[in-house]
């Protein structure tokens, strides 16, 4: 089908890399080029930022994390762990390096990008449980008000933040104060119609699609559990409230609009929000001064901003 999105963003989407999946270490390659692209220029002034190891789930490897920082924080701030995407294959926490600049200095918080470790060496569950060890981390750190930790990603980054949203229910783990979610992933046995309508000339295809969820899940017992699609999780009461953020013409934006109504028949107070004109990964040009993809963008600060104060 034809995408009625605006001529600047198309060319955005030409410049992203093909997904080899049959080699990881290719696609991880082609991804690192436009990460430095979308990070060329980011403002990091008023933030400090800082490399840290912290303990791994259950005597796995330390666990490498990037926390920014408000440079004037005088007492503890809320906290906010942002999960890269990247079909759990690619990515690192250079990809959130501008997004969670802006949010320190923005929000006044606390931001710790997560390196979780990535399919296929490390599949399903690694790295939510990687992600879960880090939030239980950012729940001791003096520094971060531990009774306001919100939870956010893009993409997989938002399958593995709705995941580890659960996670905490279910453990009586750190309390999470919201979830914010980015065209996420949240349904990998892919039975949502947007799948197979919007796949087709865009950013994925169920081809590709179904190849990465193979990587990250090779077991198709676990595709249809809470903690690998938390869309289809049995139980959603009592979940922190959520933002999601769709794209009109992304192959996941049913699954996120699903998630979405789940919630609110589970009583979980919801923002849902469809960008139009958008496709998977166009958003995220905000850093190359898409207007629409900032103006949408910002929604996400604007309600973590709202949450952390009535929080």
């Amino acid at each position: 089908m034809t995408y009625a999105i605006d001529p600047e963003l198309a060319e955005f989407v030409a410049t992203l890399p093909v997904r080899d999946w049959d080699d990881p270490v290719e696609a991880r390659t082609a991804m690192d080029g436009l990460i430095a692209m979308l990070n060329a220029g980011a403002d990091t002034t008023g933030v400090r930022i800082e490399d840290r190891l912290v303990p791994g789930p259950r005597g796995a490897p330390e666990i490498a994390v990037r926390v920014y920082a408000p440079a004037d924080r005088k007492a503890a701030v809320p906290g906010l762990l942002d999960i890269h995407g990247g079909g759990f294959v690619m990515g690192s926490i250079d990809m959130e390096h501008a997004g969670a600049a802006r949010f320190a200095r923005s929000l006044g918080v606390v931001v710790v990008a997560v390196e979780y470790r990535l399919a296929p060496e490390h599949p399903f569950p690694v790295p939510v449980e990687d992600t879960f060890a880090v939030l239980a981390w950012a729940g001791t750190q003096d520094g971060i008000d531990t009774a306001r930790i919100s939870v956010g990603g893009i993409s997989s980054g938002g399958c593995i933040a709705a995941a580890v949203t659960l996670l905490a229910r279910d453990r009586s783990g750190p309390p999470v104060l919201a979830q914010a979610l980015e065209t996420p992933v949240l349904d990998l046995t892919m039975s949502q119609p947007s799948i197979h309508r919007f796949g087709r000339g865009g950013v994925l295809t169920p081809a590709a699609i179904a190849e990465g969820y193979q990587l990250y899940a090779p077991r198709d017992a676990d595709r249809g559990t809470g903690y690998a699609s938390p869309a289809l999780a049995a139980d959603l009461s009592g979940l922190p409230p959520a933002f999601i953020l769709t794209a009109e013409f992304d192959p996941l934006r049913d699954e996120g609009e699903l998630y979405a109504r789940r919630l609110r028949d589970a009583r979980v107070p919801v923002t849902l929000v469809r960008a139009r004109n958008h496709a998977h990964s166009t958003l995220h040009g905000a850093g190359r001064s898409f207007r629409s993809a900032r103006t949408y963008r910002a929604m996400t600060g604007s309600v973590l901003r709202a949450a952390y104060a009535s929080g």
